[in-house]
């Protein structure tokens, strides 16, 4: 069988299983709706509703696709960024951004067809010959047993290579702070060297984690695996390994979905660098794109990190760009602009924002540089002072050059192998931990996004006269998420706050503009609420507590073990509207507040709304 091109591949994909009754679902957005992570790191995250039972695929409007699935099957290629790999691009096979294709089954079926599937797309639409395959070996502590059913039906299918793993290879999950996960089978086939690439894990979600991935595999955390009641089929397959091994080239950067960017790039660019650009860019236009921009924030830094380190690379290399980034970046995104529309929408942006980000950094880095250069002047060495004092960088000094010039550790460990000098990466890391933790310190007084500061549970403002008002306000808010949820579903989840003595501002995510009849009730929900005068308590409890009594939390901070819970409830039928992670204030009774009135509705960024609200009485 002939190469395939990505195109191709992403095609017969797609087509493979639309054939087999699954339902076609566009990548969602790089800004995921999961509050427990930054970015979207894989194909599930759009449809983890599904798997905990939050939402219904034959009557849940899904926010990619604007309906209801219509079956228990999907199928995408999902837009995906995992920042732990930015260290590792450079060598044959890691990056930033990549493209995830993934089957997904929420009860429709299981370990048989989910393998099945696998070996006959690759044997038979790709023309692949399988390596080997693992599967689980079992883990009796946490109450998991070897994986025989999965061994047998690829000895059904002529397997003969089969392998067992531990936790950390073939269990995977959960994502972010809590959610299903389960036993995988690997796939393996050879690249164009002959080496053995894992292109396909599948992974069969049967139990629900109340935790991290990391408290799991510590096992010290005291919670359980629960099993869930209808098991699932989560597959991740990456498009760009897949392309490696169909195209039969010795890396990813070979195959043709880098083959525009490699021959842009200066010859006398080593390969490693040509790769790290190369995969910066990619990750860059697409996170543009996505409505991420550079900051020094969560996901904009690493955006800025990312935009950085491919700006510096003419000054730290010495090298000439002789088409220059706009061009590249123009190319970039008319080529993949055929299956990310998105990305000619937003290509004048991107552009843009790319000559702002160079005009920025261009400052701040040439005077960073003068600043290392000016400090060791070579000439000086001495008996007394010795070549290794006079090129080593401090920890210190490269943590300021990093506060005050925007330098990463990977821009400062490209300036060091640069210009020859030693960058103490130990005592870095030490200036940057302890800076956190006086952050961390720091933060924990200031109760952000409500426009109020607390310390030790006491409001703090300058105007006491405000207080009143803020408070009301405050509640209401939290009757417009659960409004939201009410109306619009479970997936509405909240992306920030702001709140002043004129009005409350509300973002959350959701995939679409709301109709006019949707705000209409989401503000009689409220008003609602406010009519039946509901009783408003908060408790202080442990986060698990917390948990399993449905508190929502939408922050990325890491919660205390003892936490502040508010609950809004109905005094006689025992109902809760609303229980949220808060530290407040709030009124004792929804009647306090008044009434409620929706400004405005309208778009934060990508796959966030905001919401406007005012208090009518």
């Amino acid at each position: 069988m002939k190469d395939m091109d990505s195109k191709e591949i992403r095609q017969r994909f797609l087509e493979f299983f639309e054939a087999r009754g699954h339902t076609v679902v566009p990548s969602s957005s790089l800004i995921p709706d999961d509050p427990s992570v930054l970015l979207t790191t894989a194909g599930m995250q759009q449809f983890k509703p599904y798997y905990t039972g939050e939402a219904d695929p034959m009557t849940t409007i899904h926010p990619t696709l604007g309906r209801p699935l219509g079956a228990r099957n999907a199928v995408s290629i999902q837009k995906s960024f995992r920042r732990s790999d930015i260290d590792e691009v450079g060598d044959e096979r890691h990056l930033t951004f990549f493209e995830m294709m993934g089957n997904f089954s929420f009860g429709g079926y299981f370990k048989k067809e989910a393998i099945q599937y696998a070996f006959e797309f690759l044997t038979k639409e790709i023309g692949l010959e399988i390596s080997y395959v693992t599967i689980f070996q079992g883990k009796e502590n946490i109450g998991v047993p070897k994986d025989e059913e999965s061994r047998a039906i690829w000895q059904s299918l002529k397997v003969k290579d089969i392998r067992e793993e531990g936790m950390e290879d073939v269990f995977w999950g959960p994502t972010g702070s809590s959610g299903p996960c389960g036993p995988t089978t690997e796939v393996y086939c050879k690249n164009g060297d002959g080496q053995d690439i894992e292109i396909w894990n599948i992974v069969f979600n049967e139990f629900f984690f109340p935790g991290s991935r990391e408290e799991l595999l510590s096992g010290t955390s005291g919670k359980k695996l629960e099993r869930l009641k209808t098991p699932g089929v989560d597959t991740g397959m990456g498009l760009e390994r897949l392309a490696m091994v169909s195209q039969k080239t010795k890396t990813i950067f070979e195959t043709d979905l880098f083959g525009p960017i490699s021959e842009l790039l200066p010859e006398n660019l080593d390969i490693k660098r040509k790769r790290i650009v190369a995969d910066h860019l990619r990750g860059s236009i697409f996170l543009l794109a996505d409505g991420v921009r550079p900051s020094n924030k969560e996901r904009g830094s690493i955006l800025r990190r990312l935009m950085r380190r491919v700006l510096a690379t003419e000054y730290i290399y010495r090298t000439i760009i002789i088409r220059g980034w706009e061009e590249i970046i123009n190319l970039l995104t008319d080529y993949y602009g055929e299956v990310y529309p998105e990305l000619l929408k937003e290509k004048t942006l991107i552009q843009d924002e790319f000559k702002k980000e160079k005009d920025r950094f261009l400052k701040v880095f040439l005077e960073g540089i003068g600043k290392l250069y000016k400090k060791r002047p070579i000439a000086e060495q001495t008996d007394e002072r010795p070549l290794t004092e006079c090129i080593r960088i401090s920890g210190k000094e490269a943590f300021d050059l990093h506060q005050s010039d925007g330098f990463t550790i990977d821009l400062l460990q490209d300036v060091a192998e640069e210009m020859g000098f030693i960058l103490d990466r130990v005592e870095f890391d030490q200036e940057f931990k302890k800076h956190q933790e006086i952050s961390r310190v720091g933060s924990e007084a200031k109760f952000g996004g409500h426009g109020l500061y607390m310390k030790t549970g006491e409001v703090t403002i300058r105007d006491e006269s405000e207080v009143e008002r803020v408070t009301r306000l405050h509640t209401a808010t939290h009757l417009l998420h659960a409004a939201l949820r009410a109306v619009l579903g479970p997936e509405v989840r909240q992306d920030g706050s702001d709140i002043t003595v004129e009005r409350t501002r509300f973002d959350f995510k959701f995939g679409r503009k709301l109709t006019p009849e949707e705000i209409k009730k989401v503000e009689e929900w409220v008003n609602d609420a406010i009519r039946r005068d509901l009783k408003v308590e908060w408790e202080e409890t442990s986060y698990e507590d917390a948990m399993q009594k449905g508190a929502l939390g939408f922050f990325r901070e890491k919660y205390p073990p003892r936490v502040k819970v508010y609950s809004i409830f109905d005094a006689g039928t025992g109902e809760v509207l609303s229980r949220e992670f808060c530290g407040g204030p709030h009124v004792t009774h929804t009647s306090e507040i008044g009434g409620f009135k929706i400004t405005k509705e309208e778009s934060s960024s990508a796959g966030v709304r905001r919401i406007r609200g005012v208090l009518t009485e």
